[in-house]
């Protein structure tokens, strides 16, 4: 809530796993209470039934994005999209989590995966554009291949984006700010950066105007 303060209540935030665990939905009431939306980043990867559920559970707090992983199949993201429709809102955008940006191809590969990030990135926002989600999670480095291949049809949430001034951590495949924007990103995922700066609403000011 203080950091909320610090940055001037902006228009949405996300919420991941960590937040969500210690809090659990009052957190995002809370912070939709203060006029933010939320994007709720729990990365659902089930049977498709509990996939379903867990959308539904999602819509029915009120968010506006959250994410499940492409991974999980056809009739997964498929479930989750009949989920999304037949709840009460409708401005719930699912979201298709492909490669996450602390994988590198060797990490892939070790997991039986043995092609290079954006061709598995790639074949995942297949899957989930067929299955009719509405936009996916990948890394900038990804971006224009997506636009490529699936034009304006999917939305694209890009993490690992890094400002030159942070440290990198545990991100494999990242760009600044303007770089992610400019490839054609339409959200981009920025946390550590803020979160972790000495002055966060400094840290954030300067990131609006390197995008500015």
């Amino acid at each position: 809530m203080r950091l909320l303060d610090a940055l001037g209540t902006p228009a949405l935030c996300k919420i991941g796993l960590e937040l969500f665990t210690a809090e659990g939905p009052s957190v995002v009431k809370a912070v939709m209470d203060r006029g933010s939306s939320v994007f709720l980043d729990l990365k659902f990867h089930d049977i498709p039934n509990t996939v379903a559920h867990a959308v539904r559970s999602a819509a029915d707090l009120g968010v506006s994005m959250t994410t499940l992983h492409a991974s999980g199949g056809p009739v997964m993201l498929e479930a989750a999209v009949k989920a999304a429709d037949a709840s009460g809102n409708s401005e719930l955008l699912l979201l298709a989590v492909t490669v996450l940006t602390s994988m590198d191809a060797a990490q892939l590969s070790s997991t039986g995966i043995d092609v290079q990030p954006k061709e598995q990135v790639l074949r995942l926002a297949g899957l989930a554009s067929a299955a009719g989600i509405g936009g996916i999670v990948c890394s900038p480095l990804e971006i224009e291949a997506i636009r490529g291949s699936f034009g304006d049809d999917l939305r694209i949430v890009t993490p690992g984006v890094r400002p030159s001034w942070a440290a990198v951590g545990d991100q494999k495949r990242v760009m600044t700010p303007y770089e992610a924007v400019s490839a054609g990103a339409d959200w981009l995922v920025i946390g550590r950066p803020i979160t972790a700066a000495g002055n966060p609403k400094e840290a954030y000011a300067k990131i609006v105007a390197e995008l500015s």
